[in-house]
């Protein structure tokens, strides 16, 4: 922005913006824009607006009346940007309403701008702020850092604006700024303060100090809350004072200290609240949130209904207010800004004193004098205070009146006595609240001994005051909060003229005098000396005899009667008296009429504490109580000055303080009294709108013209228009707008040129402009698209180009290079293998090494890919000769560990099977000519089921004990006759078996051998010996399974060296001293027989030649 208080006031020069498309859209929304949307394009070159001659990309020229109306309209934007949002979500700067003089007009672009969430607008560089009643998702940090050092106007309205904008004017011209807050309770003021706080606690520079003094910043707002703010109709958290901060920043900028100022505390709601509303939240937040000991030792109860002074607005409880979790943020935000433990104690001791003093009764006695009950009360009330009992108990039932240097004594009746308790309980907690600021400021303030002490910081003042008040019923205080709203509209009025004034000087442009209602008559009807109001209500207070609000109010129309801005009902028309109470009286003031009545205006202004109460307080053992009442204001024998004298003096030296720097305003407006999200209460807000003097403001703003821009900017932004300008204009800027301004149309009347910039009367020129720059922007975009591809397209294709050659031309090195150490590579090794090869048969030496090293390897490799599979497989590569012996052990070693994996893996059963393989093998291999055709047959545990043995057999031999049975052919020993028998084998013997009967059982010690044939036939013989009765001779048997069955007989037996095989014939004994001969001949087909020569024929066929 421009230099000095030139740059406020008015639609300011965004000096230095950013060349990007956003900082051309904001501009944009600095004339008017909404947010999102594309609506008819020239809707504004209807008739009275001056006609605009636009090239076209065709060549084409159109002009003025609603031309190139295309398609509907698009999706909302996310942000605001175009001017042709404007019919929806309004305009973004009052001053650039067309109707800037209706109220109505006003009312509906707030209205428009609600309802699209957009909290938000600016008359000039005032802001304007709609409480939303709702969290909004625009306070991050990323929110913070998109107004971070950017231009006012760039971005859309928003508080972050207006901080960002004092603080960089705080820091390019050295000079300090303060931001002035105001608005009715529950308008949001309190919160824009917590805001433009957070914002320089997040963007400015930090170190570990600034950290500190950050944390103090923040913290000291929920202690301030906590002891200011109370719950009333129109807010929860309502401030009940008025607050002036300086943030002090060092030459970096970064935040360093603080001071507070308070104001006008409102200390009559420590004894009375109206229904519905609360006292101050610290009282409630003790109670909920402090622990048993700590309430304890003040002697409070957890209930605020116990508490006369907690109960008389009737709302102890909201349920939008957790006093418990507050309570835990205001004791850890005193113990960040340097409170001891000490000092929270003796600071809720006052507190407690509060309550404990609204609970006193007060009773009269026999002679009507007041006495006060409850003795355990008050010794707890003695002990917080610090205060003899005695002496505070006098105090409070006898007032202390001097009288021609005589000090008297007198009683007090309830009624005063009962005054004197409230006048006491106002103020210790007025002066605590005093105190508890002093100890903030303390704990703010500007300690860095880097620093001279002539080195002064700059400072940025946040003013947090109460907005002008209209009430049903307004009363003292009400006139107070009015008259200082008076003062500041007056700095305003002032401020704004000067800087518009200023900037019309220094453009050379003829400044025209502005018609506007100065409300200094308003202000010296208040605050002159002698005639003033304040000081005939100071007159009335002092003044010697019966002195009443009554005899106030006659005063009053006998000394200002005749004022034009003041009226009561004695002096009041017919018809005006009909609006007018007999104990009130009017004043006419900037924002319009308010009714005051005088009932209680005398007393609130006395605000008077009996002098004893003050001697009792000055000897007080609470540091804080003694501190508040110090000796020196006891001795002091002058009457001290009233209320309103004492608001006027600081309101004075405000108004010093804000003269001294360059304001910033915002004005906070509350949308309805339900406190509920997207209403919109026309009435309520048309009520604010007067009183905030919103119109009056606007209109000074646009007693000029409208809009202005530095030549630069304009001529950046709409040169698109004009042939001559575009693309690029090589003179002067001023010299480039006249002749945009000329080819577009303006008529003389509607702007002006000054020395740096182009001033615009109308809106709806400016509208104009940019609707005929958005529609021709589409075709310029398209332009400069194509001509960016194409730049974009070659400067890829040559960078690729480029690159590739270089990739290229590396490459082809690097290959080229691999190849030729490849190849020296080859022939190194090739050298090395044809030596070793000649010298392979010698021991290993320098010369062969590498050939033996790769034979060995080789071999190794080879031995890797063909190693045996299982034990089975005999297979093993041919070693070289170096290697014969190492392969030998490799070959044994790999059969061993075959041969233990194949053994651990075998189960009981198997091995079993294997056993039996075994002895089988032992037995017959190259011997009997079937045995190969057995050796894949598994083995079986039995030939026959147990359920086919004749149970009378079974139960002869047990079934656990036989351990194979097969099917046999027995042969008589005489004829030769065969006979189906089966025979067991068990454990001790061998039984043979036809069906029921037990035929022959042969133990296995009397078992002398086994013989069979050596051919395919099934034949063997059991020898047992003769000599046993119970043996018949030796058995002839034929099993199909011979081979099986004769291993498990002799596996049982334990007969193996027994079995004998037999070629050609085989002698058995029939009976004792007869023998028998099988004799075996090979055939074609098994056939057995008895022979002529009376041996016992067996012709087998030969299946394996051996």
């Amino acid at each position: 922005s421009g230099a000095g208080p030139a740059r406020r006031g008015r639609v300011s020069e965004p000096e230095g913006g950013r060349e990007r498309e956003a900082a051309a859209d904001q501009e944009a929304v600095s004339a008017g824009g909404g947010t999102g949307g594309q609506s008819e394009p020239g809707r504004r070159l209807a008739a009275g607006s001056p006609a605009l001659r636009v090239p076209a990309h065709n060549g084409m020229k159109f002009r003025g009346d609603r031309a190139g109306a295309q398609g509907g309209e698009r999706a909302r934007l996310a942000m605001e940007g175009a001017l042709t949002a404007r019919d929806r979500v309004g305009v973004q700067d009052f001053v650039l309403l067309e109707s800037f003089t209706s109220e109505a007009s006003f009312i509906e672009n707030l209205r428009k701008r609600f309802r699209e969430s957009l909290i938000y607008t600016y008359i000039g560089s005032v802001l304007v702020s709609v409480n939303p009643y709702r969290e909004l998702e625009i306070y991050s940090r990323q929110h913070m850092e998109r107004y971070r050092g950017i231009n006012f106007y760039e971005v859309s309205p928003h508080i972050y604006a207006i901080s960002d904008n004092s603080y960089r004017s705080m820091r390019s011209e050295g000079k300090d700024q303060c931001i002035l807050i105001s608005g009715e309770s529950g308008a949001g003021k309190t919160e824009a303060s917590k805001k433009i706080l957070q914002y320089y606690a997040v963007t400015c520079p930090s170190s570990t100090r600034v950290e500190s003094v950050r944390d103090r910043l923040l913290q000291s707002n929920p202690v301030l809350e906590a002891f200011g703010n109370a719950k009333t109709l129109r807010n929860d958290n309502s401030s009940r004072f008025g607050k002036y901060m300086d943030v002090q920043f060092d030459f970096r900028g970064a935040p360093v200290g603080g001071h507070i100022l308070n104001y006008l505390l409102e200390k009559s709601r420590v004894v009375h609240q109206n229904h519905g509303e609360r006292n101050f939240h610290i009282f409630y937040q003790v109670l909920e949130g402090g622990d048993n000991e700590l309430l304890q030792r003040l002697g409070l109860e957890r209930n605020a209904q116990s508490y006369q002074y907690l109960v008389k607005g009737h709302c102890a409880k909201v349920s939008s207010i957790n006093d418990k979790n507050d309570w835990k943020t205001v004791h850890r935000a005193l113990s960040v800004i340097d409170f001891s433990s000490s000092d929270i104690e003796e600071l809720l001791s006052v507190v407690a004193s509060v309550l404990h003093l609204g609970n006193l009764q007060c009773l009269a006695d026999e002679d009507g004098n007041a006495t006060v009950n409850g003795e355990n009360q008050f010794r707890l009330l003695a002990r917080l205070l610090g205060v003899p009992g005695p002496t505070l108990k006098d105090a409070l039932i006898h007032r202390k009146i001097t009288a021609k240097g005589e000090e008297l004594i007198s009683p007090l009746n309830v009624e005063q006595a009962a005054y004197a308790r409230d006048a006491l309980a106002k103020a210790i907690y007025g002066r605590t609240f005093s105190w508890l600021v002093s100890k903030i400021n303390e704990s703010l303030h500007h300690k860095d001994s880097t620093y001279s002490e002539n080195y002064r910081p700059n400072i940025i003042g946040l003013l947090d005051i109460y907005g002008f008040e209209v009430f049903q019923n307004n009363s003292f205080e009400q006139f107070c909060i009015n008259y200082c709203n008076e003062k500041l509209q007056q700095l305003f009025i002032e401020l704004t003229l000067k800087s518009e004034q200023e900037e019309y000087e220094s453009e050379g442009i003829a400044w025209e005098p502005v018609l506007y209602f100065n409300n200094k008559i308003i202000c010296d009807l208040v605050e002159e000396k002698h005639k003033g109001v304040i000081s005939i209500l100071d007159e009335e207070c002092l003044r010697p005899g019966d002195a009443t609000d009554l005899t106030f109010l006659e005063k009053l129309e006998e000394t200002v009667g005749s004022h034009p801005h003041f009226m009561t009902h004695k002096l009041a028309d017919q018809k005006t008296r009909k609006t007018l109470g007999r104990e009130e009286f009017r004043l006419l003031h900037y924002a319009g009429e308010v009714n005051y009545n005088v009932t209680g205006f005398l007393d609130k202004n006395n605000d008077l504490l009996f002098r004893n109460l003050k001697e009792a307080m000055c000897e007080s053992g609470n540091r804080i109580v003694s501190q508040c009442f110090e000796p020196a204001g006891r001795e002091d024998k002058k009457r001290p000055e009233t209320a309103a004298t004492q608001f006027k003096n600081s309101l004075a030296k405000l108004m010093e303080i804000l003269m001294s720097k360059d304001p910033s305003y915002v004005r906070c407006i509350k949308p309805n009294d339900a406190k509920q999200a997207g209403r919109f209460d026309e009435v309520l807000i048309r009520h604010q709108v007067k009183y905030l003097g919103l119109m009056e403001n606007l209109r000074v703003r646009r007693a000029g013209f409208a809009y202005r821009r530095r030549f630069e900017i304009f001529l950046q932004r709409y040169k698109t228009l004009c042939p001559q300008t575009w693309p690029n204009w090589k003179g002067q800027p001023g010299e480039g707008v006249a002749t945009l301004v000329q080819h577009l149309g303006y008529k003389p009347e509607d702007y002006k040129l000054g020395r740096t910039k182009i001033f615009i009367r109308f809106p709806k020129t400016l509208f104009a402009t940019e609707d005929a720059f958005q529609l021709r922007k589409n075709t310029i975009a398209t332009t400069i698209q194509a001509e960016w591809r194409g730049f974009h397209q070659r400067q890829k294709y040559q960078k690729l180009r480029s690159s590739a050659i270089t990739i290229q031309s590396w490459w082809r090195g690097e290959m080229g290079r691999k190849v030729a150490t490849r190849r020296k590579n080859a022939a190194e090794t090739i050298r090395r293998f044809i030596k070793g090869f000649i010298h392979r048969h010698r021991p290993r030496c320098p010369d062969n090494e590498y050939f033996v090293d790769y034979v060995r390897c080789a071999f190794l490799m080879k031995l890797k890919r063909n190693l045996p599979k299982n034990v089975l497989d005999k297979s093993w590569p041919v070693p070289p000769p170096a290697l014969s012996e190492a392969s030998e052990l490799l070959r044994e070693l790999h059969m061993r560990n075959m041969v233990q994996i194949y053994c651990r893996r075998i189960s009981a059963e198997w091995k079993q099977q294997l056993e039996q393989k075994v002895v089988a093998s032992t037995l017959f291999k190259d011997k009997k000519d079937n045995y190969p055709q057995s050796v894949p047959k598994l083995f079986v545990n039995s030939r026959i089921l147990t359920s086919e043995i004749n149970p009378k057999v079974l139960q002869i031999i047990e079934s656990d004990n036989i351990k194979y049975a097969v099917a046999v052919t027995k042969y008589d020993r005489n004829g030769y006759r065969a006979r189906p028998r089966q025979l067991l084998i068990t454990p001790s013997s061998a039984v043979l078996v036809e069906e029921a009967k037990v035929k022959q059982t042969i133990d296995y010690t009397n078992l002398r051998g086994i013989s069979v044939s050596s051919l395919s036939d099934g034949l063997f013989v059991l020898h047992v010996p003769c000599e046993d009765n119970r043996q018949k001779g030796d058995l002839v048997l034929r099993s199909d399974h011979v081979i099986e069955t004769l291993t498990k007989l002799a596996i049982a037996s334990d007969k193996v060296n027994s079995v004998n095989i037999n070629q050609g014939s085989i002698k058995f004994t029939i009976k004792q001293g007869k023998e028998g001969i099988i004799d075996f001949t090979s055939g074609s087909e098994l056939i057995i027989s008895k022979a002529k020569n009376g041996h016992l024929s067996v012709v087998a066929p030969r299946l394996n030649s051996r």
